[in-house]
């Protein structure tokens, strides 16, 4: 086990020095350069209720976040892995979007249409749960501007700073509001949008087969989430798919987005 750099116990200094204290974020940044280089940091808080806040957002490569505001923000956040943690209620910790995200992510339309639009190549984000129904993700990009992707000892450094990074996030942000309202219910949301703006009748059952699909999730992925048989999947896709008078992932991803906007 390698030790932490020297000007890394400077910056944690210096963040220590900062908590609740404007430029806390950005000591944070100069903390996490030390230590593993990301490419750009987004912070964000997830709420049971509404969309998520963001916090702090830093990067060289202005295409990163360019759709953040217009489309992440505004519905899209539903469909991403780190969001999908939040409803899962995953415990304080290190997580790296490759080990997290469902096994046809790369496929699905939200990775083609919005998330390889953003360039980013890899993501390890810190969770850390300061309020109840509120989790912090304290996220480390690397994108297009350096071309690579974190690496094994990158991954070890952040697991280390964990309890750290946990402890001083926890206590920089220990005001931030509880979350208002029960948490969502994102298939329900789907529906109800469905049938409000396009007269569309779904079941509870398409919708959650409509929103797993979406995220990336294959059948056989969906039969184990859901606890159904591929074949039952496949049927509900199917009926989905004849409902909304779409025959592809590319139609319906069209067709639910705005939905999720709405919603």
């Amino acid at each position: 086990m390698q030790p932490l750099p020297n000007l890394a116990e400077t910056r944690l200094a210096d963040a220590i020095a900062r908590i609740g204290r404007d430029g806390f974020e950005a000591v944070l940044w100069d903390l996490f350069l030390a230590v593993v280089q990301p490419d750009n940091l987004i912070i964000l808080a997830y709420r049971d209720a509404g969309p998520p806040l963001v916090l702090y957002r830093r990067f060289g490569n202005p295409q990163v976040f360019a759709e953040l505001d217009r489309t992440y923000v505004a519905g899209a956040f539903r469909l991403d892995p780190y969001y999908d943690l939040h409803r899962q209620r995953a415990p304080d910790g290190v997580y790296r979007l490759r080990d997290i995200a469902p096994d046809a992510f790369h496929r699905s339309r939200y990775f083609i249409e919005y998330y390889d639009q953003t360039t980013l190549t890899d993501e390890i984000t810190f969770v850390v749960w300061p309020a109840p129904g509120v989790s912090l993700n304290l996220c480390l990009g690397r994108d297009a501007s350096s071309g690579r992707g974190f690496g094994a000892a990158d991954l070890e450094v952040c697991q280390r700073l964990g309890p750290v990074v946990t402890a001083l996030a926890r206590a920089h942000w220990r005001g931030i509001a509880e979350s208002a309202g029960p948490a969502e219910d994102t298939a329900a949301v789907l529906a109800r949008s469905a049938e409000r703006l396009h007269g569309i009748a779904l079941s509870p059952r398409q919708a959650e087969v409509a929103l797993l699909i979406l995220r990336g999730h294959s059948t056989v992925s969906i039969s184990l989430r859901l606890g159904l048989s591929p074949q039952t999947v496949k049927v509900f896709r199917k009926q989905l798919y004849q409902r909304c008078a779409i025959s592809s992932q590319a139609e319906l991803f069209a067709l639910m987005l705005p939905l999720l906007k709405a919603g």
